[in-house]
């Protein structure tokens, strides 16, 4: 389902960490080594392919990584997005 802006920024407050940029939620994590932000990336792989919604992932800086949710399908977020960003929140413990 694509959401509306009202729906989005109250989604997006219950959300920890996690911004919008245009059409994406977005939010960064840091680890302590190269090794756990590794073992994060394939938690979310897991998780992504379990939901069969998958977001952009970038591992940078060694320790950094960034997630961005959209639906590219429909150039727009919705409830798929803020699902799997809930499950990542709930499943990382970060």
């Amino acid at each position: 389902m694509i959401l509306n802006e009202e729906d989005i920024e109250s989604k997006l407050e219950q959300l920890s960490g996690w911004r919008r940029v245009g059409a994406t939620i977005v939010r960064d994590f840091s680890f302590t080594n190269f090794a756990a932000a590794l073992a994060f990336v394939n938690q979310v792989g897991t998780a992504a392919e379990a939901a069969d919604h998958h977001p952009d992932i970038l591992l940078h800086n060694w320790n950094q990584v960034r997630l961005t949710l959209s639906t590219h399908s429909h150039g727009r977020l919705t409830e798929k997005d803020f699902s799997l960003a809930r499950k990542i929140d709930a499943d990382s413990g970060i």
